[in-house]
């Protein structure tokens, strides 16, 4: 069979298919332009970039630094807390949590009742919410401090 012949059978080999439509499944949805497209985007060649990048972008505060005579009221409620110990006191703490995975933090509120303060560790319990360390906390609101709140 000369090259010509062969050539022209196959030029002509899907001639009766060409006007056909497009078949359509009927157990398979038609696949969007998008999801098609997507099977031909690049490589994430930078796998965890954008992870990077938000943690980058992600916004921590700074640690407060509390003025001596704000030190002292402080120290002064924490007082006033262990010597109440038995009535266990409401409070709510304001704390500064530092970022485990970058420089800065962020500050919380919890409330609660103390369960126990341990001077030695330098922890304040309170039941139901954890411990917290003295140290972090910045701001003590409570029942003992004629500040009633909900």
């Amino acid at each position: 069979m000369s090259r010509d012949i062969y050539q022209d059978k196959n030029l002509h080999r899907y001639d009766d298919m060409i006007d056909l439509e497009h078949p359509i499944s009927r157990t398979h949805p038609r696949m969007s332009v998008q999801d098609r497209a997507a099977q031909f985007a690049p490589f994430a060649a930078l796998t965890g970039h954008a992870a990077a990048i938000h943690e980058t972008a992600r916004l921590t505060e700074e640690r407060p630094e509390l003025e001596p005579d704000y030190l002292e009221l402080l120290n002064w409620q924490i007082q006033q807390i262990q010597k109440n110990m038995s009535k266990h006191p409401r409070v709510e703490i304001t704390y500064f949590m530092p970022d485990e995975r970058k420089e800065g933090g962020r500050m919380i509120t919890a409330c609660g009742r103390v369960a126990e303060i341990d001077s030695n560790k330098g922890v304040l319990y309170l039941s139901e919410e954890g411990d917290f360390l003295l140290k972090d906390i910045v701001e003590i609101r409570g029942e003992l401090f004629d500040e009633p709140w909900e």
